[in-house]
């Protein structure tokens, strides 16, 4: 889907992942998903490049792992993949024009912003200013993208991380489309957070504002027959000596696909609500929470579905004047705790992956078992599951699942990278 590291895509190809670092572009390639950095000069003349290394002793410094991730968004069909992933790009410009009143006039900025098509969408709602951030070289297109659009009095594209780069003012808006395939893969958010702190304005807005991480027990018989069952007679030859190595090549790691809603065997379960506003980096390291699940049929147990909804909602509002608990209904978990969902919906406009509406670039994260679990009707399916931003490196996540069903108990570890 991606284009491979040798491709062409109209400008110079970044060099090949450090020793040790590993190929990030070869699980876009079987996956699939987005992110960018970007800065358009305002003098319409120039790129802004800042040295980073003097910017790197006082904060975070830039990893080898790090370079190899930006220069895998200098591929040109990542980003035009994300744009045409309509469900996201629509989203996110009806996002910005209904919360036009705080854009027009304001500051904003951009963080990631590949191509530089949200700073624009900020721009055509009337923005005095953005600033459009990116690490990757994509940076140096958005800005010849910007001056084509005539955008250069109002875009300042920064060609750098947005713990590097300097802006001179306080910002009122803060936008990013940061999500990761499970919602915290490639850590993008930390990015978010980081430019919050830095910059943005008491009463601020964040766009998206909130994000909830899902999960649910999937049965997907075509998909285990199709990668397992399928070594069982080949053109009449018995190939059941394969299956033990084709169980671990189709289901060690997670699987980036697309089900619906009849792969799904219970209602989903929260697992992380993360708050734009007030998340703290820490709190992103490290996310563990217990579930228990009633199947609602009997159907065989294939593995765990992971997906989100991001909501795009108004500045932070002090805990007071919040709406009282009577305008909510108690519908999904969060952190093994009710969370309220409001009984309106069109209070937020929501952006979701979930396998029962239009697919996304993102589609949905599935951990699958090696083998099957027969479940009855109403069947407890009950554990844990921690998911860890790897030490080896950030950006990838380390998944530990601990479930228990019919007496019997199982654990599988898997790596996002």
């Amino acid at each position: 889907m991606f284009p491979k590291e040798n491709s062409s895509n109209g400008y110079h190809n970044p060099p090949p992942p450090p020793p040790g670092v590993g190929n990030i572009n070869s699980h876009r390639e079987r996956a699939r998903r987005g992110t960018r950095r970007s800065r358009a000069s305002r003098d319409s003349i120039s790129l802004r490049v800042y040295d980073q290394q003097q910017q790197q002793q006082q904060r975070a410094p830039c990893t080898d792992f790090d370079m190899a991730y930006f220069h895998s968004y200098a591929h040109l069909g990542i980003h035009e993949e994300m744009i045409k992933d309509r469900v996201r790009t629509e989203t996110y410009r009806e996002a910005i024009m209904r919360h036009q009143s705080f854009i027009a006039g304001k500051v904003v900025v951009d963080v990631g912003c590949g191509t530089g098509i949200l700073a624009i969408f900020c721009a055509q709602a009337g923005a005095k200013r953005v600033y459009a951030v990116d690490a990757s070289d994509i940076a140096l297109q958005a800005n010849e993208v910007v001056k084509a659009n005539n955008l250069s009095d109002v875009i300042v594209v920064l060609h750098g991380r947005v713990e590097d780069v300097e802006i001179n003012e306080q910002v009122d808006v803060i936008i990013s489309e940061w999500m990761g395939y499970m919602l915290l893969y490639e850590s993008m958010l930390g990015s978010v957070i980081t430019a919050r702190d830095r910059w943005l304005k008491p009463g601020g807005l964040i766009l998206p504002s909130n994000a909830t991480l899902y999960m649910a027990p999937v049965t997907h018989c075509d998909r285990y027959s199709g990668s397992i069952d399928f070594w069982r007679n080949v053109y009449g030859i018995d190939m059941s000596a394969m299956l033990s190595l084709a169980k671990q090549c189709a289901f060690e790691e997670p699987s980036v696909e697309t089900i619906t809603g009849e792969n799904i065997l219970t209602w989903p379960h929260v697992v992380k609500y993360i708050d734009c506003y007030s998340v703290t980096i820490g709190e992103l390291e490290t996310v563990t929470t217990r579930f228990k699940f009633n199947s609602m049929m009997r159907a065989p147990l294939h593995g765990f579905a992971f997906w989100f909804d991001v909501e795009f909602n108004g500045p932070a509002m002090p805990q007071s004047n919040y709406p009282s608990s009577t305008s909510f209904t108690d519908n999904h978990l969060v952190n093994g705790s009710q969370r309220k969902k409001r009984i309106n919906p069109n209070e937020a406009l929501v952006l979701s992956t979930a396998p029962e509406d239009p697919p996304t670039h993102w589609q949905q994260t599935l951990i699958y078992f090696y083998d099957p679990i027969e479940l009855e009707q109403d069947q407890v399916i009950e554990g844990l599951v921690t998911l860890t931003q790897s030490k080896e490196n950030a950006r990838f996540m380390n998944i530990h699942l601990e479930y228990t069903s019919g007496g019997r108990s199982h654990i599988k570890e898997s790596v996002m990278r």
